[in-house]
């Protein structure tokens, strides 16, 4: 390999890095340390920022609800239900067919396509007058907002390492858990512009945050890299290193850390690679599992303002959205300290064992206790325990498929079916049950119950494909160049 620079003293060659006997671990890290902090300066703020919007803008909603939209469309409990329910089947809809288009349009032009045209449906929100424009608004922002998460997670493990991705997934998924806090604090401000113009103040938290969205998909237009080949923002010696470091070609990464990125960019389309992906038993162990988490995610996200209200601890609306800025802003420190110790022991599932127990807790506690205070502490466990399962679970299939377009299947499919848990949140947290809300408490329960087997279950499957793997069952698949190879190990 050829570099454009004169290697420095304390900058070895790209060369010399091939060659273990003319370089030290320590000049590794040191160039691996330069690559890891530009890379993450210049992609996750711009992925962050777009799933800070994605979940403002399908959750604000929540916020509008409490600020009379209801009322003013004269629509009943029911058909708010269904405009949330159309939302979730759209969205699940677009996430298949999104990532696998995602290699033909290119990142950087495919997900800030997909943020700002959901970005002017979100405006579109605010100028709605009936069901109906609110129940097809709500369609048409499904379908454009459901390939950004499945493309996210795609388009990182290009960029990362196995060791190295929860990280990066756990520092901008606290973009959610901080929505929850910053969507909080911006519907507070934004209802106090209404009624101005002719518009009532929850019409501005849509047209407003669509906006912003909006300026959002341009800018990430303009900042992301297609892939880390084409990285500005790299050198040419630091691109040819990071290239080496996907495939394991350094000392200090396993020969079983990656997949090749070269050949993957070669990959042409098959049907057979999305069959391997859709028949593959660790994503529905841990898409089933994920559902569960979502369940629960999406029923606290959309009602935790009404839960808070009718707790009858706040005293009008507004202050009830700054009450729910705590549980959020909780769960992300701890979102992110999870994630860190997941990439650093190379675990998964066992983490996970460890983290759905705390919302377990909660949601066992709060279905059952009518203390008001009790119960609003209880909020804070439940996020803890599912903000910081997310991550795991998250890059859980993306660390254990190797060949783009299989990993492009099991990344979206996934997603797809957690993502239905926004039909259970949808429905069992009635207005009627409030504000104890026993029954969707419940049921909530149980799913993470289920949760914790389901990644048990995984767990146990993983660890059998690598015995088998070591006991020369898949001998057939050597130098194959995807996860069946016998060097390609599972992640537990």
């Amino acid at each position: 390999m050829a570099s454009s620079e004169k290697a420095s003293p304390d900058r070895p060659s790209v060369e010399k890095l091939e060659d273990a006997n003319f370089v030290s671990a320590e000049d590794e890290a040191h160039l691996t340390r330069r690559i890891l902090f530009k890379q993450d300066t210049r992609i996750l703020p711009v992925l962050s920022l777009l799933f800070l919007c994605s979940f403002l803008d399908r959750t604000n909603v929540g916020n509008a609800r409490i600020l009379g939209l209801e009322r003013d469309l004269h629509i009943t409990n029911l058909q708010y239900n269904q405009g949330l329910a159309v939302f979730y089947a759209t969205y699940i809809f677009s996430e298949l067919p999104s990532n696998l288009l995602l290699k033909h349009l290119t990142p950087k032009i495919w997900l800030p396509l997909l943020t700002t045209l959901w970005g002017v449906v979100t405006m579109c929100l605010g100028f709605v007058h009936s069901f109906a424009s609110f129940f097809a608004v709500r369609a048409i922002l499904g379908l454009t907002e459901g390939g950004l998460l499945p493309g996210m997670v795609l388009y990182l493990s290009g960029m990362y390492t196995r060791g190295e991705i929860a990280l990066r997934i756990g520092v901008f998924y606290t973009a959610a858990s901080l929505s929850g806090a910053f969507g909080g604090l911006l519907a507070r401000g934004l209802s106090a512009i209404g009624p101005s113009g002719g518009l009532e103040g929850w019409r501005w938290i849509f047209i407003i945050e669509g906006l912003i969205t909006v300026l959002a998909g341009v800018l990430s237009y303009l900042l992301l890299p297609t892939s880390l080949a084409t990285a500005t923002f790299l050198t040419e010696e630091e691109r040819e290193f990071a290239l080496l470091r996907l495939q394991g070609k350094t000392s200090m990464t396993g020969k079983d850390e990656r997949f090749n990125p070269v050949i993957e960019r070669e990959e042409r389309f098959k049907w057979s690679e999305v069959q391997r992906g859709v028949f593959n038993v660790q994503v529905w162990l841990t898409a089933t599992a994920y559902f569960a988490i979502l369940s629960g995610l999406y029923s606290f996200g959309l009602f935790l303002p009404t839960i808070i209200n009718d707790l009858k601890i706040t005293s009008n609306a507004n202050e009830t959205q700054l009450w729910s800025v705590i549980p959020y802003a909780v769960a992300t420190p701890v979102t992110v300290c999870v994630a860190f110790l997941s990439d650093r022991l190379k675990l998964r599932g066992i983490i996970m064992l460890f983290t759905l127990p705390v919302a377990i807790i909660g949601y066992a506690v709060i279905a059952n206790v009518s203390s008001p205070h009790v119960r609003f502490g209880m909020t804070c466990l439940m996020a803890i325990g599912m903000y910081s399962s997310v991550p795991p679970v998250l890059v859980w299939n993306s660390n254990n498929s190797a060949g783009h377009y299989k990993r492009a299947t099991t990344s979206a499919l996934q997603l797809a079916i957690a993502n239905c848990g926004g039909f259970v949140a949808t429905f069992v947290y009635p207005s009627k049950d409030g504000p104890l809300y026993h029954k969707g408490h419940t049921v909530i329960l149980a799913l993470l119950v289920y949760a914790w087997f389901g990644v048990l279950a995984n767990v146990f499957w993983c660890r059998k494909i690598n015995k088998d793997k070591s006991d020369g069952k898949y001998a057939q698949f050597q130098n194959s160049g995807d996860d069946r190879d016998p060097m390609f190990k599972m992640v537990l």
